[in-house]
């Protein structure tokens, strides 16, 4: 086991992240543009795209770490049927479901029902379907839009650990989407077509957030807990509507139901993808 992954079965991550996460929000300017202009030497973000394009603009790096993009920075297809890529970030891994499995990395399966916190009804509508795992690197753009227009149906918060979602990780840790905390949130289109949208914590991810329930902190422990459903008027969002973002890197998962997506043939394991360019196309609708 290579040194870094060995290291973060040792290292106190849910601690760690919690440092992290009070140390970008304290209303401390001098620090916080030092922490910003560190980031920024080290990852070079694009702020030409940024709404905000000077980061001293930003009065804490979690806001600017969140920051929104300007107008017209990311177009969407405009294919009625296109499924979008809901994030900037590089394909992790992409493909069928089977046998109730999903690739994480060359070698390492997992299964689609630990990664929905044993809903077995839920994970039974996906056998067969396609899935595709996207990976958000520091540097990119980290908030999260929806791949087609539809209505969230419900949403749970998973407990979990904190693992690193890089490759290195991906390629060594077990079942490591499904041991780590996450968000997971089920949508329904208009004709009844399901897909399901995870949004996986990881290590130095301070927290999570959707547009209906805010930031959700790391739980460590305990059972998945049902989130609030939204009013019916808020639950229905468009094709490339923010629906939630992440509070530094980390990973997007989507499912979809056995033939309703077929993924673009370009897309493949280590692609870079932009938000709201098409990664696939529903097959009827």
């Amino acid at each position: 086991m290579r040194p870094f992954v060995l290291l973060q079965f040792l290292l106190p991550k849910q601690l760690l992240t919690a440092a992290l996460h009070w140390l970008a929000r304290v209303r401390c300017r001098r620090l916080q543009q030092w922490l910003i202009r560190g980031f920024m030497a080290v990852f070079k973000p694009n702020l030409e795209e940024a709404a905000r394009p000077d980061p001293r603009d930003y009065a804490t790096f979690a806001e600017f770490f969140t920051r929104g993009l300007r107008p017209g920075a990311r177009p969407l297809d405009a294919d009625q049927r296109a499924v979008l890529s809901p994030c900037d970030g590089r394909v992790s891994e992409c493909g069928a479901i089977t046998a109730g499995r999903l690739l994480q990395a060359k070698g390492r399966l997992y299964g689609v029902n630990e990664l929905l916190a044993g809903d077995t009804d839920l994970s039974a509508r996906f056998e067969q379907g396609t899935f595709i795992t996207i990976y958000l690197a520091p540097f990119d753009y980290h908030r999260v839009h929806m791949p087609r227009t539809a209505r969230l149906l419900r949403s749970a918060h998973v407990p979990g650990q904190l693992f690193s979602v890089n490759a290195r990780t991906a390629a060594t840790v077990p079942r490591l989407f499904a041991r780590n905390e996450r968000l997971i949130f089920e949508f329904a289109e208009a004709d009844g077509s399901r897909f399901v949208m995870l949004l996986v914590g990881a290590l130095n991810v301070g927290s999570m957030e959707s547009i209906w329930h805010g930031e959700l902190r790391p739980r460590g422990r305990g059972a998945a807990i049902a989130l609030t459903s939204p009013a019916p008027g808020e639950a229905q969002l468009n094709a490339g509507d923010e629906m939630g973002r992440f509070n530094f890197g980390s990973t997007v998962i989507c499912l979809f139901e056995p033939g309703a997506v077929a993924l673009d043939p370009q897309v493949a394991v280590s692609m870079q993808l932009r938000m709201g360019q098409r990664i696939g196309r529903r097959t009827h609708g």
